[in-house]
């Protein structure tokens, strides 16, 4: 959704309404209220609901008045993707810039500030919306971390931010089944985040333990498709684990890592034959750049997945488009510069 399909006069007014719908609704101020250019992106898989958000500077604030009126008690996520932000809530201030993470409660009063980049570029997030009630954490131990900066450049949290630009890139690629699951291990990420930033150990169970882990080996496969020597082994040396660990982890599913590895690959690989754009690529090279360097096999594991080859369910593809017209539209890809 985006104000410029707008008349100038209405963007600012839209946009308030659309970004209260979507999260906790805030008083909305800024100096571009007169031609506002923004965008909202709002995604649900599974568990997960999150929004992408790009905007002028503004100023945000939940007030007492507001809590009372409505108060959805979320925990607010998120991810400053393009120019800075400033949040103060619970007597705490943080000062945050491209690649940090941030949090605050929508049963508190705060303020945020949407600046702009160096750049002059708009301002950029990606908001994931939690209950309040459904976090495996104590809410005392939560509420230390509001309003604090949260780095996304290392560790766990480098690894949500990149599982969260290519989450939003490629929803428009994912079917139901892959958005549940996908929905569910990126809010096990966040988990995980947070249970590093509040040094929680009140979340020793070991089933907790263990879908935390089975997070970060969902985002790290998906990840590290095109590597031909991603397997068990290298998915245990990577996260320090044994492999019997690793094997244990995935009995919470009915398919097996490996089992794992193979079907995302082909869903990659039907996804990329399907893609207008890489049609100069032959149905090797769609197979190599996911790390199946096998043709023969490829083809054959294609087929028992989906009952065609890969050149025929690219061809019968190729045949529909011919048959819509030169006006058929190509899919949405979110992608590069929202503006």
């Amino acid at each position: 959704m985006n104000t410029l399909s707008l008349p100038a006069a209405d963007r600012f007014d839209w946009w308030c309404e659309t970004v209260g719908r979507g999260a906790a609704p805030t008083r909305i101020s800024s100096d571009h209220s007169a031609d506002f250019v923004g965008r909202v992106q709002m995604l649900s898989a599974g568990p997960l609901e999150a929004t992408s958000m790009s905007f002028p500077a503004l100023e945000s604030e939940r007030t007492p008045g507001l809590i009372r009126r409505s108060d959805p008690e979320t925990y607010e996520l998120t991810l400053i993707v393009g120019g800075a932000m400033g949040v103060t809530q619970a007597r705490r201030e943080a000062a945050l810039s491209a690649g940090d993470f941030v949090m605050w409660s929508s049963s508190r009063p705060y303020t945020g500030r949407g600046r702009s980049g160096p750049d002059r570029g708009q301002s950029q997030g990606i908001v994931l919306r939690m209950p309040r009630k459904g976090l495996p954490f104590p809410e005392a131990r939560v509420d230390e971390v509001l309003a604090t900066r949260m780095p996304g450049s290392e560790g766990i949290g480098a690894i949500l931010a990149h599982h969260l630009r290519a989450l939003f890139r490629e929803a428009p690629r994912l079917g139901e089944p892959e958005s549940t699951r996908i929905g569910a291990a990126t809010m096990h990420l966040a988990y995980a985040l947070l249970a590093q930033q509040i040094d929680a150990r009140e979340y020793p169970a070991p089933e907790a333990r263990g879908a935390v882990l089975l997070a970060c080996i969902d985002a790290f496969i998906e990840e590290n498709l095109a590597d031909p020597q991603l397997s068990p082994h290298s998915i245990a040396a990577r996260h320090h684990v044994s492999v019997r660990t690793v094997h244990q982890v995935f009995r919470q599913r009915d398919e097996s890592v490996s089992a794992t590895i193979r079907r995302r690959r082909l869903e990659r690989c039907r996804s990329d034959l399907a893609d207008s754009r890489l049609r100069h690529l032959p149905v090797h090279a769609i197979a190599a750049r996911n790390g199946l360097g096998d043709p023969a096999g490829f083809s054959r594991g294609f087929r028992r997945a989906y009952g065609l080859s890969p050149a025929e369910y690219r061809r019968t593809l190729r045949d529909e488009d011919s048959a819509k017209g030169p006006d058929a539209a190509e899919p949405f890809i979110l992608d590069g510069p929202w503006r």
